[in-house]
């Protein structure tokens, strides 16, 4: 569901009181947390959607990592999983077994446990998790953690969202989908470690809304505003190709109209790349802020954890557009 379906309908809803609900629905998180004693706090998170690529132990392990992202973006660590399946009756059982064997491969790689599920007869198959994780409130790391001066950085390259949709058209090329296929199986486990250990307290990691659109995110939970420069980015290979040839998934068109001229853009930037940033990104990187001073922090970190980060911008005081790309 689009980001601006979803706004409407979770406007109305009754906020949360209880005090020990350190994050709730209001600044649209990455998963809720509630705080067992004073130096722990659970999170929870759910997420699944239909298949994306067409092997089914490849999808299983994508949707798994997705699921897990958001502990990881959280600063967590996830202990417990629950399997959601949407599956139809008349299909090949195989299929299912498949995409559950990928699914509880990840999560064993996460270290967390397995305990259950549901499952339903649907004609379109569905597949993802809840997870349960926990974290010392102290190094959550929020959406809403964004303070004036601090630069961001993006742990994974862009255009899964985009190749994915090459794929339904068969269109894309066999390397491509290889390529997305294991940055999007890639667990966040570790940019997560080192996004506690430098300090980070505001962040997230993109999914559905695209990069635009979680950083809209941010930047509005933290009433700030982000500046990117798209010449940092980092895109995964042939993304651009097809995002000119006009292969972009509908969902970057609902983030588009949603996020309206709440983004402002100057100076160059392509419309293939517009198109990318906008593009829904599946198990996407994680977005990291953090005070200038600990930049160096930070990137030692994630280097020695393997995560190939970039820097691609900076937060300034709140004014005019929520977010703002800065072409050369």
């Amino acid at each position: 569901m689009g980001p601006g379906a979803l706004t409407g309908l979770l406007k109305d809803l009754a906020l949360p009181t209880d005090p020990r609900v350190l994050v709730g629905f209001d600044t649209l998180d990455d998963a809720g947390v509630y705080q067992l004693r004073e130096d722990l706090a659970l999170i929870q998170t759910v997420d699944f959607f239909t298949p994306i690529v067409d092997d089914p132990v490849e999808f299983g392990r994508i949707a798994a990592a997705n699921a897990l992202s958001d502990v990881y973006a959280m600063g967590g660590e996830p202990l417990t999983a629950m399997n959601i399946v949407c599956f139809p009756a008349c299909a090949d059982p195989a299929l299912l077994a498949a995409i559950l064997k990928g699914g509880a491969e990840k999560v064993q790689e996460a270290g967390a446990a397995l305990v259950g599920g549901h499952t339903v007869d649907d004609n379109e198959p569905k597949y993802g998790l809840a997870i349960t994780g926990v974290i010392h409130p102290a190094h959550l790391i929020r959406n809403d953690g964004v303070r004036e001066g601090d630069v961001v950085f993006l742990t994974k390259p862009l255009g899964s969202g985009i190749i994915a949709t090459a794929l339904k058209a068969e269109m894309a090329s066999a390397g491509a989908v290889a390529t997305a296929v294991r940055w999007m199986g890639t667990l966040n486990k570790a940019a997560g470690k080192a996004a506690v250990t430098a300090g980070v307290a505001g962040g997230t990691d993109v999914t559905g809304f695209g990069l635009l659109g979680h950083l809209f995110e941010m930047a509005t939970a933290s009433r700030v505003t982000i500046e990117i420069d798209p010449e940092k980015l980092l895109f995964l290979p042939e993304a651009r190709d097809y995002a000119a040839l006009g292969l972009v998934p509908g969902g970057a068109y609902a983030n588009r109209d949603y996020l309206g001229d709440r983004i402002g853009f100057s100076g160059a930037c392509a419309e293939p790349v517009k198109d990318l940033l906008y593009a829904p990104e599946t198990s996407g990187g994680l977005l990291l802020a953090v005070p200038l001073a600990k930049r160096a922090d930070l990137a030692a970190a994630l280097e020695a954890a393997g995560v190939p980060a970039v820097m691609i911008g900076r937060a300034t005081a709140a004014g005019g557009q929520a977010v703002k790309v800065c072409g050369p």
